[in-house]
């Protein structure tokens, strides 16, 4: 299922860099539409996860890793449904963003339906949510990594709500005013957060 979402992801990010760019709010390098950068990046992920796939000197009794591991399958595949489920909805209008930058395109539309229509970054929930699970489960050096820079997906999100703000105006402002940012049904207070300097 990981490699299956993966070949997805990529499979977008490759497509999104033959559209035209459009919007961007932050720094959008050059880099972040090179084909080249992705496979290298890809190669150095993929190696980064092998190297440190150790195992984590951690002992549970037998009832506690029973509960570890139901735990971890609960966050890790739900998780992973998450991404693929948001990463089809958004189709074609899918590319990645940095901490730093986001892009649109020129043709872009907003997508609200399927998990967009429950929460804003459904993606993002899933891949902290797999990250998560992934360590309970797998208890390796790698996920210890990928739990920790999970919660960096957060300036994401905001440099993506910037530009989709700047971009559809009201009808941003409509949805984001129903649909919470991460968690279904949990709304908090979102002041000016759009125009805010991060």
């Amino acid at each position: 299922m990981a490699w299956t979402t993966l070949g997805i992801i990529l499979h977008g990010i490759w497509r999104g860099t033959r559209h035209h760019a459009g919007m961007i709010s932050g720094k959008a390098p050059g880099w972040q539409r090179s084909s080249l950068f992705y496979l290298l990046a890809t190669t150095i992920f993929l190696a980064f996860s092998i190297i440190f796939w150790k195992p984590l000197s951690l002992t549970f009794s037998p009832g506690v890793r029973t509960l570890v591991l139901a735990a971890g399958g609960l966050t890790y595949f739900p998780g992973l449904a998450f991404i693929l489920w948001g990463r089809l909805a958004l189709g074609r209008m899918y590319f990645v963003s940095t901490s730093f930058g986001a892009q649109l395109f020129t043709d872009h539309h907003l997508v609200t339906h399927g998990l967009f229509a429950i929460v804003r970054h459904p993606m993002y929930l899933g891949l902290i949510a797999a990250a998560i699970g992934s360590l309970l489960l797998y208890q390796a050096w790698t996920t210890v990594a990928f739990t920790i820079f999970a919660p960096f997906l957060l300036f994401r999100a905001y440099r993506e709500e910037r530009a989709l703000a700047a971009e559809f105006g009201e009808e941003w402002q409509a949805y984001a005013a129903h649909v919470p940012m991460f968690l279904p049904g949990w709304k908090i207070k979102e002041k000016d957060k759009w125009t805010s300097p991060l």
